[in-house]
């Protein structure tokens, strides 16, 4: 009677290996392309579109009824129905309420003040390179 070997030879063993290392390889070149892309495409941050946004959930904001500001200082802005915008100059980013609504902000400040009896707000906001934008908000009474 003979006895069937089985099983796997050196020789395959070392095929498989070598194509397993090849295809970690692979994988690995392909995966580290793709996180430095996407880290380069978060680092363009279009100016614009960070100022439309800001404007976009801040002019809903003044838009309310009877909306009316609690607290002013330069860098944030607290509203009776417990929204506040934040501007923190560290991480360059303006927050409403805990959430990053934009980026690249190099300067933003709110001023609160009384004209023709109505109350507004001025801000004050630069992003990336462009020139400071001053925009006065009036609240809806």
């Amino acid at each position: 009677m003979i006895k069937s070997q089985k099983g796997i030879t050196l020789s395959s063993l070392t095929v498989y290996i070598i194509v397993l290392l090849m295809a970690i390889s692979m994988i690995s070149v392909i995966s580290t392309n793709f996180f430095s892309n996407t880290k380069e495409a978060t680092k363009k941050i279009n100016p614009l579109a960070e100022y439309t946004k800001f404007t976009s959930f801040f002019t809903e904001e003044v838009n309310h009824e009877n909306i009316k500001i609690l607290e002013c200082e330069d860098n944030y802005i607290v509203f009776d129905n417990g929204v506040q915008y934040t501007y923190i100059a560290e991480n360059e980013g303006i927050y409403k309420d805990m959430v990053k609504i934009c980026s690249d902000v190099k300067n933003c400040t709110f001023r609160n003040s009384i004209t023709n009896g109505k109350d507004t707000i001025m801000v004050n906001i630069q992003i990336g390179n462009e020139d400071l934008k001053e925009v006065e908000y009036t609240l809806k009474k």
